[in-house]
């Protein structure tokens, strides 16, 4: 590749690591580093990490991708910034951390939780941040546990901010976010696009503590001398917003008009679906967020385990080997494992029938079942549920023609096949595995210039590796599987109760 002299680069700064990208302006992905941290966890449902460890961590790779290339800091022409939702940072007036961040998976907030449930109407609460629940795992919560239990640095704080806008924050000296990340902060309204005013009177807090609402690939501000030296960027660099990780990663695959869906096969299954205006469950079993594209949302409907499970079988019972091997041993197996039904709950049962009582099971073993049958029985189960959040979204009037598959799971073609031949419909996956890393590029290169708009920049930055059709009769058997798993499904809900005898 010859020298760049127009790269953009992306933050994603996760829940144990800060993950930098360098991308050209064609997004194709010039260099990468990563810096890990490791969580505090002082006691039972409390999880901390020290501020300080997430401007160090972004300041150490971009200094790693500066330092080990060829590229110099004038290369870079613009920065953009995705991270975890929920995590909670509160600053005092001159812009210090006045404790640590209460981390998205701190569970203490039960009990301010249940105050605001008690408080708030649920459809109220659904119909105006799209969050079909209340947990402590959302920010308006561990704001009121501040409020109650730390009430000399609730008093103190400046303003409240997620990890994103910290970065931002530091980078630039503004407080500005994006609004695409925020829904899950419970306080932040989807349809008006700015904070909730209800909510926050009854946190006690006032706009003027939160940050600027920006919309995705707006220009956040410009490196700051000071952070200039201590990231090695250049001052006066753009940096830009990007919205939560999930949505950044359907950017990242081009998906930004209704009827377009991916998913994304990790640990989890999360499953990013494109529609025309707010959309909501009569259920409520899907939460609604913002997309990166202006006036369009984005329902989300989450598996707790996919990879996961693959993983789990690898690891305990794969007898030593690798994905690869497993995935071979389980091609040479039909669809359906030969009656082989895996259910994965090894985490609870996801969307759209929640229940964290859930557990997995193997049903139907017999003497012929061999390793590469649970395998398959495995990689199966994971587009079962799929499907199954496929044809939910289809009961709210959603339909697509094909699937775009991120995430480790796009690069077994087995695994991408079963999901084809289950959905009855082709499965593109895509040139990089960055997918979220390029989605924040994306939205970087509009808001510095280099393209115009959203649609012109994903066609000149977003490429597909391959395309994998349904074939019509693995399709046909998988229709008689997939109805058998959905029995089997509906009729072990019961046991699962703890009372079930």
């Amino acid at each position: 590749m010859g020298r760049c002299m127009e790269l953009l680069l992306s933050l994603d700064v996760g829940t144990t690591s800060v993950k930098g990208v360098l991308f050209d302006r064609r997004g194709r992905p010039v260099a990468a580093a990563i810096e890990e941290y490791a969580l505090d966890k002082p006691a039972r449902d409390i999880v901390e990490l020290d501020c300080r460890q997430y401007w160090d961590g972004a300041c150490k790779v971009i200094r790693h991708l500066l330092d080990d290339s060829a590229w110099r800091c004038s290369d870079i022409v613009a920065v953009g910034v995705t991270s975890q939702g929920e995590t909670l940072i509160a600053l005092d007036a001159s812009g210090r951390p006045l404790r640590p961040a209460i981390v998205w998976l701190d569970n203490r907030s039960q009990a301010q939780a249940d105050r605001i449930a008690a408080e708030f109407d649920i459809q109220e609460v659904y119909r105006t941040t799209g969050q079909q629940g209340i947990a402590p795992t959302w920010t308006a919560t561990r704001i009121l546990w501040l409020r109650e239990n730390q009430p000399e640095i609730f008093r103190e704080a400046h303003k409240f901010l997620l990890v994103a806008d910290y970065l931002l924050y530091r980078l630039t000296g503004t407080f500005c976010t994006d609004g695409g990340l925020n829904p899950s902060t419970l306080y932040f309204d989807i349809t008006a696009y700015r904070w909730w005013a209800r909510m926050l009177q009854f946190l006690g807090i006032e706009a003027a503590q939160l940050p600027e609402v920006r919309s995705s690939g707006e220009i956040a501000g410009k490196v700051t001398p000071e952070a200039a030296s201590q990231t090695g960027l250049a001052a006066g660099t753009p940096v830009v917003t990007a919205p939560m990780d999930q949505i950044c990663a359907a950017v990242g695959a081009g998906n930004i008009a209704p009827g377009m869906i991916t998913e994304n096969t990790g640990a989890a299954l999360a499953i990013c679906a494109t529609v025309e205006g707010p959309t909501y469950d009569p259920q409520r079993r899907v939460g609604c967020f913002n997309h990166a594209a202006k006036g369009r949302y984005v329902l989300l409907p989450w598996v707790q385990t996919a990879g996961m499970a693959l993983r789990w079988f690898r690891d305990e019972l794969g007898g030593g080997l690798d994905y690869d091997a497993l995935c071979r041993e389980a091609a040479t197996v039909p669809p359906g494992a030969e009656g082989l039904v895996f259910l994965p709950y090894l985490s609870g049962a996801g969307c759209p029938d929640m229940d964290s009582r859930a557990r997995g099971t193997f049903w139907r073993i017999d003497l012929a079942h061999r390793r590469a049958h649970f395998t398959r029985a495995v990689l199966e189960s994971v587009a079962f549920v799929l499907r199954q959040n496929l044809e939910f979204l289809g009961a709210l009037g959603f339909t697509c023609d094909e699937v775009r598959c991120l995430g480790g799971g796009s690069r077994s073609e087995l695994w991408v096949q079963i999901k084809a031949d289950m959905l009855n419909l082709p499965c593109v996956v895509m040139d990089t595995e960055e997918s979220t890393a390029l989605g924040v590029a994306i939205l970087a290169a509009v808001g510095a210039g280099l393209y115009p708009n959203l649609p012109e920049a994903i066609d000149k930055m977003v490429r597909v590796r391959r395309r994998i059709e349904p074939d019509p009769d693995r399709a046909e058997a998988y229709e008689h599987v997939y109805q058998r798993y959905a029995r089997l499904h509906g009729q072990l809900v019961g046991l699962f109760a703890p009372d079930s005898s």
